[in-house]
């Protein structure tokens, strides 16, 4: 996960799939059902002609990146008019790059996906090549987001489960306002504190992102001014949740996603309400059983 700069930039990802970007556009169904096997794992769905699909067998995954889509992903269509026709888009952490091939699908012009996992952003290559996206509109890079300068200009900048993977949240929503970008799609841990703070938490997994695993969980309240410090305002989206398979954080009240921004009219996105006094496990009981 992380930042990078130009084309110039010596940590832009060299991958297999990159350097054999036209094979990997001929390849054919029984090929490309190959190289997705070659890799231990996949955390998303994607789907291919020829019923070629990658091995996501968590179900409950499955359901959580449609809800989010749900959550955040649609409110952000909604902000610019249904599309992102013409933006470019910074896709921080981007993983397998679910989420930048979901901005191309919504007309975006260009996006940059960076991430610190070399083995991620080679299954975003290959995802990318394989749905035979134009290379031109797209870029993965390896990068450290505490490390790299920005030296590009977005419209949208999503940070999908990054912010609560890096120990300097206020230095990573600086570097998210000097891109320029309209508005900011933050994805994240919350704390569930009513008070302005950030709980101190140590990740059980810290191979793939920066620093040593020590990182600062935000409240609500805390994202507000994060937020406002920047010059932002910033909206808590509401929680609109089908399904709750593969969603126990979020219904415990301990994931929100929130669109942040300067001049857009924030006031038509459906909030979520102010978290009640009462505990958490008073409000949904059945939530215990997903602790």
């Amino acid at each position: 996960m992380g930042i990078g700069g130009d084309r110039g930039d010596s940590s832009a990802v060299r991958s297999p799939a990159r350097l054999a970007s036209a094979s990997l556009r001929a390849m054919d169904s029984e090929e490309l059902q190959e190289r997705i096997g070659a890799f231990a794992s996949w955390d998303y769905l994607f789907e291919f002609n020829g019923g070629v699909r990658t091995p996501a067998r968590d179900r409950g995954r499955v359901n959580r990146h449609a809800q989010r889509r749900n959550h955040f992903f649609e409110p952000l269509l909604a902000l610019f008019g249904g599309t992102l026709q013409g933006r470019r888009v910074l896709d921080l952490g981007c993983s397998a790059g679910f989420w930048a091939l979901a901005a191309i699908d919504a007309g975006a012009e260009f996006v940059l996906g960076l991430d610190l996992s070399l083995e991620h952003l080679e299954q975003a290559e290959l995802v990318f090549a394989a749905k035979h996206v134009d290379p031109a509109r797209y870029r993965f890079e390896q990068a450290d987001v505490l490390a790299h300068e920005i030296r590009e200009e977005f419209d949208v900048v999503l940070c999908l489960g990054l912010l609560d993977h890096i120990p300097k949240p206020v230095e990573l929503f600086e570097r998210m306002a000097a891109t320029g970008a309209e508005a900011l799609v933050v994805d994240t841990a919350i704390s569930r504190s009513r008070a302005s703070i950030f709980e101190v938490s140590r990740l059980y997994k810290a191979a793939d992102v920066p620093g040593d695993g020590l990182v600062l969980i935000p409240s609500r309240a805390a994202m507000a001014d994060l937020a406002r410090r920047v010059d932002m305002r910033c909206v808590p989206l509401a929680l609109n949740v089908t399904h709750w398979a593969g969603m126990q954080d979020y219904r415990r009240r301990r994931r929100l996603a929130f669109i942040c921004a300067r001049t857009l009219h924030l006031e038509g996105l459906a909030r979520e309400p102010a978290p009640s006094t009462l505990p958490w496990w008073v409000k949904d009981p059945r939530a215990l059983t997903s602790v």
